[in-house]
């Protein structure tokens, strides 16, 4: 088994782009948890269903190729909050989980080591983790990253709809029954409101390296 990083943390709080840096430096597999739920949330609304249907949610789910995942149609703002539908259902949940657990403890290509980002892979996915990170920041701060992404693919939602979609989203995943979103007990907090991408980089760096010494 390699050594597993667990990023969680909520939406645009920077915890993918600091998973993808982390997996680099230290030459590790990276999964990027979040976008198998978007996935299954964007294969209900191909179907023209809605994310909603439970049966519906679970047949994407175990019919899933991640070979095959669309990653520019499951960034858009309707996939996001399909994803955050589809992941309260326990059904979806555990169709996925063992994927998860299986990406972790035996990386791909014979990697040394993985990094997964989500929102429960230090409390559900992989609560044996070697280093567990939560990464935060202000909603305010977060919507304005998602709003700016959005902007970039072509979309004309307006900043203030962002923010009110992620104290939504934020509240949904919080209070959820299903493995709600919080840190663990032993996880690192990095709020990462004020930091850039490299300060933020060499902070969880630092966490990882005093615990591999």
């Amino acid at each position: 088994m390699g050594f597993v990083i667990a990023i969680d943390g909520p939406a645009a709080a920077g915890k993918g782009t600091l998973a993808r840096k982390l997996s680099s430096h230290y030459g590790f597999a990276y999964l990027d948890t979040g976008s198998l739920y978007r996935a299954v949330g964007q294969a209900v609304r191909d179907r023209g269903l809605d994310p909603s249907d439970a049966a519906a949610a679970l047949e994407a789910a175990r019919t899933l190729d991640v070979g095959k995942i669309d990653e520019r149609a499951i960034r858009t703002r309707e996939a996001g909050e399909a994803a955050s539908v589809v992941a309260v259902m326990q059904p979806v949940r555990d169709a996925i989980l063992q994927f998860q657990r299986d990406f972790a403890q035996n990386p791909p290509e014979g990697l040394p080591g993985a990094v997964l980002d989500g929102r429960d892979i230090g409390t559900v996915v992989c609560p044996d983790a070697d280093v567990k990170i939560f990464v935060t920041a202000s909603p305010e701060i977060r919507a304005h990253r998602r709003w700016l992404e959005l902007k970039t693919s072509g979309s004309d939602v307006s900043e203030a709809q962002v923010l009110e979609d992620t104290r939504e989203r934020d509240r949904r995943d919080s209070e959820r029954t299903v493995s709600p979103l919080k840190p663990a007990d032993d996880a690192h907090l990095l709020d990462t409101t004020n930091l850039s991408i490299e300060a933020a980089f060499g902070e969880a760096v630092r966490i990882i390296d005093k615990s591999m010494r």
